[in-house]
């Protein structure tokens, strides 16, 4: 009891400390100030009537919903002694693994660096920098030679890492329970089974009603889609994030979704919000990077030859390039397993006070990076706002699907996952295209690694999406990764060669997400 208040009473302390440098407490503090002057603020009652005022006024509720996000990325609890690399990743040699692969990443950045004899930054000419200003808007339109760029890693490397992976403690131990496991990830960790997949995911109950499903043609409005948008704009006018959060439980419907999104993100439009973006976009018009080649390598190579997502170009370009300068996603790092690389100024080598973070926010972009932002254009039209709901979404969850951790919403986890759920509840198909040497894991990788963005129609992703901002967890892309093994179940156990089962998974478009998830989760014999 007393180690859980501690614990608590540390939460709380780190909340108030990180709210302290925001802009929200200079708000409140001189609406605090502000509200002095009025006549219901008596002196003998000042803390009781100051609160009243916030209440009323409706700072109360901004505050409420800024304590709610940072507890939605908050660290999961550890021993207060834990050093502060237990809190990035509490498994030593995942921490290892994941520095191998940073170095691996890190190598081949260098060695195209030295190919090209580019450097990895350079400040632009004035010149150029009054060119890339006036065709900011339209850089979709502009054709650089990208040729002897590549990709510092694609997904199926990166696959290849998690596949490798294992627990030195259980190497040389006797043959325990994981090791009948016969999929592709060898490390024992805790996924859940699907009695305890549905008690996490009730609301995508059989007997509850879901957009995604009782909002089809068929079903007439007044059974559940009135009263659910009802319900959605009275969340909405209460601007209650965690109020926000429970309710797109059930998916939002196609005009809240934009507003709801942003309320369970704590993303409002300040005005100095748009000013921090157009700092970022001075920063890009300065100085050109390196990865701003693999950028625009990458948009060309996924995003523009996407039928959905090829009109959104513009938006990608400004949005990833601004982001690549933002010095503020580091402060992730302080719960990803990764770490930001580092430059040297030339000629200081290992000299820690001449070290800079390379990218400025540390992240290196890799092959389909892009499709994290192109199906949040459909949503926000305006760029910083855009740019601020992609930040969110990355620091609060793209970036575990790129990060090795033991982390229950982490890649490793979800692979594992994955194959749990087919081998225990599929095991007819799970051996058959292992057999054949299709391991479903080479296939389903790359949907769960990109949130399934550029595979699924947009509407049916969108709501998808819906449901990993609900729960907070990126576990239902494995379980939906499983589903649609099960729904193909028929034609796969007939294929014998794994490019036979690609062609029979290869286009999910035609896919409708929450009856396959429904299905597997609770019609599937347990």
């Amino acid at each position: 009891m007393l180690q859980e208040e501690s614990d608590l009473s540390l939460i709380i302390a780190q909340i108030v400390q990180k709210l302290k440098g925001s802009n929200l407490y200079s708000q409140l503090e001189r609406q605090a100030w502000a509200s002095l002057q009025r006549p219901e603020i008596k002196l003998e009652s000042l803390k009781e009537d100051i609160k009243e005022f916030f209440k009323i006024s409706g700072w109360e509720k901004k505050l409420q919903n800024a304590v709610y996000s940072e507890l939605s990325v908050f660290p999961l609890p550890s021993h207060p002694a834990a050093p502060p690399e237990h809190l990035k990743e509490p498994l030593v040699y995942m921490r290892k693994a994941q520095g191998s692969w940073e170095k691996r990443i890190l190598k081949s950045l260098n060695s195209m660096c030295t190919e090209l004899s580019i450097p990895l930054a350079r400040k632009r000419p004035a010149g150029e920098q009054k060119e890339l200003l006036n065709k900011w808007n339209e850089m979709g339109t502009d054709e650089p030679d990208l040729s002897l760029f590549r990709p510092v890693y694609a997904p199926k490397d990166f696959l290849e890492v998690l596949i490798n992976l294992r627990n030195p403690n259980y190497e040389n131990g006797d043959s325990l329970s994981f090791r009948t496991h016969l999929g592709l990830i060898q490390v024992p960790l805790k996924v859940k089974d699907i009695p305890e997949l549905k008690e996490c995911f009730v609301e995508l109950g059989l007997n509850i009603g879901q957009l995604g499903i009782d909002d089809s043609t068929q079903v007439p409005p007044e059974l559940f889609e009135n009263e659910h948008v009802r319900i959605g704009q009275k969340v909405l006018a209460e601007q209650d994030s965690a109020a926000a959060q429970q309710y797109i439980r059930q998916g939002s419907p196609t005009a809240l979704r934009a507003e709801l999104w942003a309320l369970i993100l704590n993303i409002s439009s300040q005005p100095e919000d748009v000013l921090y973006y157009e700092q970022l976009k001075t920063n890009v018009i300065q100085h050109d990077l390196l990865v701003d080649s693999l950028i625009y390598k990458d948009v060309k190579l996924t995003a523009s030859n996407d039928d959905y997502y090829f009109v959104f170009e513009d938006y990608l370009y400004q949005v990833l390039l601004c982001f690549s300068r933002d010095t503020s996603v580091l402060s992730h790092f302080a719960f990803n397993s990764a770490s930001p690389p580092k430059s040297y100024i030339r000629g200081k080598l290992g000299l820690e006070e001449y070290a800079v973070f390379y990218p400025p926010n540390g992240v290196i972009p890799f092959h389909g990076f892009s499709m994290y932002v192109a199906p949040l254009c459909f949503l926000y039209h305006e760029p910083s706002k855009l740019y601020q709901i992609f930040r969110e979404m990355y620091v609060r969850f793209f970036f575990r699907l790129h990060s090795i951790s033991s982390h229950p919403s982490g890649i490793v986890s979800l692979c594992l996952l994955f194959e749990t759920l087919l081998q225990t509840y599929l095991p007819q198909l799970f051996y058959h295209l292992r057999e054949i040497g299709a391991q479903p894991l080479r296939i389903s990788f790359k949907w769960m690694v990109r949130a399934f963005s550029g595979y699924l129609a947009t509407d049916q992703l969108l709501l998808l999406w819906d449901r990993i901002l609900g729960y907070n967890s990126l576990e239902i892309l494995a379980v939906l990764a499983a589903a649609v093994f099960a729904f193909r179940a028929v034609n796969l156990m007939e294929v014998t060669s794994l490019a036979a089962a690609e062609a029979v998974l290869a286009d999910l478009s035609t896919l409708k997400v929450m009856p396959l998830l429904q299905i597997f989760l609770f019609a599937t014999v347990t």
